[in-house]
């Protein structure tokens, strides 16, 4: 049986920090032909195959300047995007497929590119943000916590997981 993901929120972006790329790293958004540079970078930081079409590129609507990278030169080594959903009348965006390359982590980059997508949010009019994560990705959950994101308890398996996450010496 596998488990459902583990959803958190953070109400208000009006509190948001500044925005710094780290030194050495430049913040570019999706630009034609990085179809391939995103599945690469989601390839090895969530270590399976992800199509682009399949996760990005079908839905409607899709605004490039919301997809972000930060890139070493050339290369891009994190991602995250600014997605927004219409379910009936109601628009719920979210912080969704963040990915930094695992040679690149612990340098601020999964923070960095999670708070540029947020500002994103709250340029296009979002008040709140939604992600998905697995009980496992400890790392990225510190991140989203640092960030404001508290979790929701949506499915009964939800609150003793987050109490084993919430427990452990690291968040």
């Amino acid at each position: 049986m596998s488990l459902s993901k583990l959803i958190m929120k953070k109400e208000g972006l009006s509190d948001l920090p500044g925005f710094h790329c780290p030194t050495g790293y430049q913040l570019r958004h999706f630009q034609p032909d990085d179809e391939r540079n995103w599945e690469d970078l989601i390839r090895y930081s969530f270590t399976r195959e992800v199509k682009f079409a399949d996760k990005i590129g079908d839905h409607v609507p899709f605004y490039s300047d919301r997809l972000l990278f930060i890139c070493r030169g050339d290369q891009p080594v994190a991602t995250a995007a600014a997605w927004e959903r219409v379910d009936g009348k109601d628009l719920s965006w979210y912080l969704h497929m963040v990915g930094v390359l695992p040679q690149y982590s612990g340098k601020g980059l999964g923070f960095a590119v999670s708070l540029a997508a947020l500002h994103k949010v709250r340029e296009a009019g979002g008040e709140s943000v939604l992600l998905e994560t697995d009980d496992f990705r400890l790392p990225a959950i510190r991140i989203y916590m640092k960030l404001g994101f508290q979790p929701l308890y949506i499915d009964e398996s939800h609150p003793g997981r987050w109490e084993r996450i919430l427990r452990e010496d690291t968040i």
